[in-house]
């Protein structure tokens, strides 16, 4: 993918000459970090492919993670509609925050985990472990999986009907990862169920 030139951010509305960074889950879409780069940062991220900062307490360029090998692996970069700060979807290695903390924000933890799961689901696929139970669906194929669909509509379905909660939300639970599955044995994704909603809301 082509970036733009650090020069090319606007600038009149920066007096310190640094781009603000919001640093968002590739996969979760959690916002993780906001940051600050100048140039030299920029360019690092961009030719490394770790997101790179300027601390401005130690007035020093700093990769995420070069100490505590936590990095943050860009994916993908994406200037503000006024080209005046900068997004960038990033696969985090370990913890975010210093504190050992997903992310720097105290949103819930399981924030964006659904994703998280499907690329989960992803991995099992491409890898098939032996002791993996979704690998035994991917090998049963796609007439097993939906049957499983299927059933775990039908429980999800009672336990609504009988005001369990508790009950309903384990048994949604199960519905929503065996759908995650059949979508990917469909190869379909949730970004394709988003976009279909989306064509139907327009």
């Amino acid at each position: 993918m082509k970036y733009m030139k650090f020069e090319e951010f606007n600038f009149d509305k920066l007096g310190d000459g640094l781009l603000p960074v919001i640093v968002q889950d590739a996969v979760t879409l959690r916002v993780l970090m906001l940051g600050y780069m100048n140039k030299e940062a920029y360019e690092k991220t961009v030719e490394t492919g770790n997101v790179t900062f300027w601390s401005r307490s130690r007035k020093a360029l700093w990769t995420k993670g070069e100490t505590s090998g936590h990095f943050l692996r860009m994916v993908e970069m994406y200037p503000d509609c006024d080209s005046d700060a900068l997004l960038v979807m990033a696969n985090p290695i370990g913890p975010t925050c210093h504190r050992g903390t997903t992310a720097c924000f105290d949103t819930r933890e399981s924030e964006g985990f659904i994703r998280r799961l499907e690329s989960v689901i992803e991995g099992r696929y491409r890898e098939m472990p032996e002791d993996s139970y979704t690998t035994r669906l991917f090998i049963k194929g796609v007439k097993k999986i939906a049957q499983k669909v299927g059933e775990e509509a039908v429980e999800a379905t009672i336990e609504a009907v009988d005001g369990n909660r508790s009950r309903f939300l384990y048994e949604a639970g199960d519905l929503i990862y065996h759908l995650l599955v059949l979508l990917r044995q469909m190869d379909c994704s949730l970004a394709d169920v988003e976009e279909e909603l989306q064509l139907r809301h327009s």
